[in-house]
């Protein structure tokens, strides 16, 4: 975590730079009870500079929640990212949190390249906060400031957004040395997305871990996705024949990988170990059993959605550890 923490401006705050109490200010918010017109002017004015935001969710605890919800923005290329399990995940673990608020939790697609739905999310009262999924740099540079102290990021933040993730260098890492521990030394790596920045952490950590052993890098594109691991497996050992480990950055893509080296006669871990990460429940399931490491995408979700629900000032970065999990592939 690093040290400072972005505070939201408070109700005190706009009372303050406004110079009146902090009940007229309220009032004044609220749009209820008695203010001259004068201190209305300067309460809206404070308001506007400082991008003060009433709480939505703490109104939906006193009137019964009245159709507030927190959304899950999820930055993707297609609308597919709605039926992503993980996303599916960090929903849930919002829907946890937000339950006992009385407040609801809704899905939203945020197409990469055209950020302008953020626009309507901070405009919409009935939206009491936003957790970002899949976040780029673009995206951080888009969130309105009426949006600040009300909107968390699962991947990378900023100063005014506070990010909540996994440890995936570190979990890549341990993953690797497994790897080399076993004998393997012509590991070939199956990336994610390069428009994700998250992504590219363990890509780093591949590198960075080939160098120091004196091993050749051997990096094959990657979507997180099944298909592409089929394909990417292909790839691998036709541009490497002498291949001996495959890690893929997700464990949809390793199931791929290892599906397409069975069809080929490639035995797994015999002549190729596969390895990936998150360890979803079908992990342990597979045949064979997936080497991996573990995410905790409910926890994560879970502080995220905490953060923007209270409505208090979070570490610009919470990290999450990833522990290695061997089993059979590897």
């Amino acid at each position: 975590m690093t040290a400072a923490a972005f505070r939201p401006a408070t109700l005190d705050d706009v009372a303050r730079a406004a110079g009146v109490s902090r009940s007229t200010a309220s009032r004044v918010i609220a749009g209820t009870g008695f203010a001259s017109p004068a201190a209305r002017e300067r309460v809206v004015t404070a308001a506007d500079q400082l991008g003060y935001v009433p709480n939505p969710a703490a109104r939906a605890l006193v009137r019964g929640g009245g159709g507030v919800r927190l959304v899950v923005a999820a930055a993707a290329t297609s609308a597919a990212v709605l039926d992503d399990p993980y996303v599916h995940r960090v929903v849930g673990s919002a829907a946890r949190v937000c339950a006992p608020a009385g407040v609801g939790v809704a899905l939203h697609w945020l197409p990469l390249g055209d950020p302008r739905g953020l626009e309507q999310l901070a405009a919409d009262r009935s939206v009491c906060g936003v957790v970002l999924v899949n976040t780029t740099e673009a995206l951080l540079d888009a969130v309105p400031r009426s949006l600040h102290g009300r909107v968390a990021s699962i991947g990378i933040g900023s100063a005014e957004v506070p990010s909540f993730d996994v440890d995936n260098t570190a979990g890549a890492g341990a993953v690797l040395r497994h790897l080399y521990a076993t004998g393997r030394r012509r590991i070939a790596m199956v990336t994610g997305p390069a428009w994700l920045p998250c992504s590219q952490r363990p890509v780093q950590a591949y590198r960075h871990l080939m160098r120091q052993a004196g091993l050749p890098e051997r990096v094959v594109d990657g979507d997180f996705t099944a298909a592409r691991g089929r394909a990417a497996a292909g790839e691998a050992l036709r541009r490497w024949p002498d291949v001996d480990a495959i890690y893929a950055i997700s464990d949809e893509t390793a199931f791929g990988v290892i599906a397409a080296l069975r069809d080929g006669g490639v035995r797994v871990p015999g002549d190729v170990a596969v390895a990936g990460f998150d360890d979803i429940p079908l992990a342990g399931m597979t045949a064979p059993a997936l080497t991996t490491a573990s995410h905790p995408v409910g926890r994560i979700a879970t502080a995220a959605a905490t953060a923007v629900l209270a409505g208090r000032p979070a570490a610009p970065v919470t990290l999450f550890p990833s522990a290695l999990v061997t089993r059979d592939s590897a």
